[in-house]
Parts: structure tokens; C-alpha cells; sequence
């Protein structure tokens, strides 16, 4: 088994150390190195290449901020935020800066293990509290609009909702996966939706 190797960067020293000790104990996780501050993180990139690199948003820097230096250095890397921050904006900044996942500081260590295999899998994580947060801001904001999509984008999301993956929404609509992979960017656009998930749980509310 291939060890997956994490950074973490918390400018608080004893929930760094809690959480480098609780993945330390979790088979096949190691921490390659710990960090407080935004700089410390480009370091870390540089340095190491981890695959996770663990971010609060409240940090000497910015955490926000860290993300595009970490990816500039180490595009492998998958940025996971873990943070007390339930703001719906601070979480969708952190997506549109290129984070895959946004988890809370309540998390347990399972919860948190759960985070990072997800987004090693090339998915996002986004915490169920704030995964109904967006889902009710959108709901409430009045910017998405179901009537606003295409035929073949109502199409589309038929099919996500009933849990079908984009390769094989392709194969039942005739299309080729990198069209249906642009078809779900505009729909997540116009639904106010983070992610797949989101957009079919308001696709359900609202049929």
C-alpha cells in the first residue's frame, strides 16, 4: 500500500499537533511536514509535494491565499480545508481558488480520513453542514433558476440524479464525456451548486 503523505498548516500549535497526531495513528497516513502561516505552506509544497495539504482558513497569510501558491508549486496536491469558518462565501472561495474539500474543525479523525480518501479519488468534500448551507443559500438567493437551463442541460440533470456518473450519462445521451463534463460546469453555474451532489439534491426538491 502507498503511504499518502499530508502537510498540515494551522497557526493554532495545539490542534496541529492533535491533528498530525491523530492521521500520524491512521495506517498508511504519514504528516511530511507542519506549517503556521501561508508562507509555510508554499514551503511545504515546494519541499514536499504532498498529496493533501491541510489549510485553516485563519492564518498568518491567509488560507485562501495559500491555496493557489500551494497548487503553483505542487499541482498534484489536494488542498483540504479544515477550518471553524461556516461561511457559505469563504467556502465557495476556497473551491473557486482550486481547494477540494472543506471540512470543519468538529470533524473526528475517521471523519476526517473519510475527507481526505475522498478527494485522493478526485472528488470534492465539502462537510454535510455546510453541503446544506449552500443548498439552502441557493434555495433562498433567488440566483438559481431551473427554467434556466437547457433541454439537453434538464437532460443531464435527470440523469445526475438518479446517481449516474458522467460517462455513463454519456453513453444514454450519445454524447462524449468531456461534453457532458462541460453541460454539468454550466449547470453547476446556474444552479448555484458546489458540486454534483448539490445540484441533484435541488433538482429533486424542485421537480
Amino acid at each position: 500500500m502507498t503511504s499518502i503523505t499530508i502537510g498540515v498548516v494551522d497557526d493554532h500549535p495545539l490542534f496541529r499537533e492533535g491533528v498530525t497526531r491523530s492521521l500520524s495513528e491512521i495506517s498508511g497516513f504519514i504528516v511530511v511536514g507542519e506549517g503556521a502561516s501561508s508562507d509555510d505552506a508554499a514551503m511545504i509544497a515546494s519541499d514536499n509535494h504532498p498529496d493533501i495539504m491541510l489549510l485553516d482558513v485563519s492564518m498568518p497569510g491567509g488560507g485562501l491565499s495559500a491555496i493557489s501558491d500551494v497548487l503553483a508549486r505542487s499541482p498534484t496536491t489536494k488542498v483540504l480545508m479544515l477550518t471553524v469558518s461556516e461561511e457559505v462565501d469563504t467556502l465557495l472561495g476556497a473551491l473557486q481558488r482550486g481547494a477540494m474539500g472543506y471540512v470543519l474543525k468538529g470533524v473526528g479523525s475517521r471523519g476526517l480520513a473519510e475527507a481526505i480518501q475522498t478527494v485522493l479519488r478526485g472528488s470534492r468534500y465539502i462537510s454535510p453542514t455546510m453541503s446544506a448551507k449552500v443548498m439552502e443559500n441557493s434555495l433562498n438567493g433567488g440566483t438559481s433558476d431551473k427554467s434556466s437551463l437547457t433541454p439537453r442541460e434538464r437532460e443531464v440533470m435527470d440523469l445526475v440524479a438518479q446517481g449516474l456518473s458522467n460517462k455513463h450519462i454519456g453513453l444514454r445521451l450519445n454524447l462524449q464525456e468531456k461534453t457532458v463534463k462541460h453541460h454539468m460546469t454550466q449547470i453547476l453555474s446556474k444552479l448555484g451548486a458546489s458540486n454534483r451532489t448539490e445540484a441533484a439534491l435541488q433538482w429533486r426538491e424542485r421537480r
